[in-house]
């Protein structure tokens, strides 16, 4: 049976790893993002035009989606308490670019703006919401698991 202290080294190590991968995971979005937009443009311009750069971005999202899948997927369970307070970070900021993407001033009247775009900024705020109080659950339910029971 371990002790507490060294649970709490565990727990310092596995946030410590969670940082530095989700450090290396936000440089790897900058990356691919860059990617993205120079190999759109460049297909874009050697075609004449012909093909969009929308494309070339929407493949680099496709492949970012499969790389974030196994890398999630492959995390320890010793690091799964450390990558949910990460992700509800995440999420938080999500919801502050929502609420602008949605358009209330502080004044609480809606700025103008396409009406597509408020309605994805709702949807990103509604999904971001539940990300973030699911992500609470999961952790206290993991938190709870270290608790003597008695």
């Amino acid at each position: 049976m371990a002790t507490p202290q060294e649970l709490l080294k565990q727990a310092q190590d596995a946030k410590a790893a969670a940082d530095a991968a989700a450090a290396k995971a936000a440089e790897a979005v900058k990356a691919l993002q860059g990617i993205a937009d120079s190999a759109g443009t460049a297909a874009s311009a050697a075609t004449g035009g012909a093909i969009d750069p929308l494309v070339f971005q929407l493949a680099i999202f496709a492949l970012a989606v499969a790389v974030g899948y196994y890398v999630v997927w492959s995390v320890t369970p010793a690091l799964h308490t450390p990558l949910m307070s990460v992700t509800n970070a995440i999420s938080s900021v999500i919801v502050v670019g929502a609420l602008l993407a949605v358009g209330v001033s502080s004044a609480g009247a809606l700025d103008s703006g396409p009406w597509w775009a408020k309605a994805m900024g709702f949807v990103a705020l509604i999904l971001a919401a539940v990300n973030i109080f699911g992500g609470f659950l999961v952790t206290e339910r993991m938190l709870a698991m270290y608790k003597k029971k008695g």
